[in-house]
């Protein structure tokens, strides 16, 4: 590692370890480490977004990426007329204004084809076009042996702990998740219709 990543590095180590101590002391002796957990995930995050959006195909960010790929496992399991783009968002868990932004982008540059539903002209379907699936067909390899170049550090045994830990985590926070937008239903005012 050069001297200005290893200085990067050690800055972010520093800033970190400040603000561990700092929501230690004001936590009030609550256990800081779901805080911690959180943060670790969101760092990782945004440090692989980064790094996703400087390799093969740069001019395809992550989450176009990833919408490719749902788009191609679901015209593999028989939805040749596409899925909606509320669909997308749900899966992208993005609001529908950055959906369609992301879908435009795609469309633009000939990756996703928008079709309309015969009987109801409202309902959009969105599918990848055969230069989508070709760039999805011809960049994954690439993409999936970086990931593991960024993974490399772990060793195959941690690799899968770490997978299970965070499905465990995911089916813990989902559930919460849930939990959460079924009291909020419960505490919204429900009007009679007319």
């Amino acid at each position: 590692m050069d001297h200005q990543k290893e200085s990067k590095v050690s800055d972010f180590e520093e800033m970190h370890a400040r603000m561990r101590q700092h929501m230690q002391e004001v936590s009030g002796g609550i256990d800081i480490r779901g805080a911690e957990i959180g943060n670790a995930i969101r760092v990782l995050s945004n440090a692989y977004s980064h790094a996703f959006s400087r390799t093969i195909a740069p001019e395809v960010t992550g989450p176009r990426w990833g919408i490719l790929m749902r788009l191609m496992v679901a015209e593999e399991g028989g939805h040749h007329e596409g899925i909606n783009p509320t669909r997308i968002s749900h899966f992208q868990n993005v609001k529908k204004n950055t959906i369609t932004s992301l879908l435009r982008g795609l469309e633009d540059q000939g990756l996703v084809e928008r079709t309309y539903d015969p009987q109801d002209r409202r309902k959009v379907r969105i599918r990848i076009s055969a230069a989508g699936r070709q760039l999805i067909e011809s960049t994954t390899p690439d993409r999936l042996e970086f990931f593991n170049r960024l993974s490399s550090a772990l060793t195959e045994h941690e690799k899968d702990d770490l997978l299970e830990l965070l499905n465990k985590l995911r089916v813990s926070v989902l559930a919460q998740a849930c939990e959460n937008d079924s009291n909020d239903s419960m505490n919204t005012p429900q009007t009679e219709s007319n």
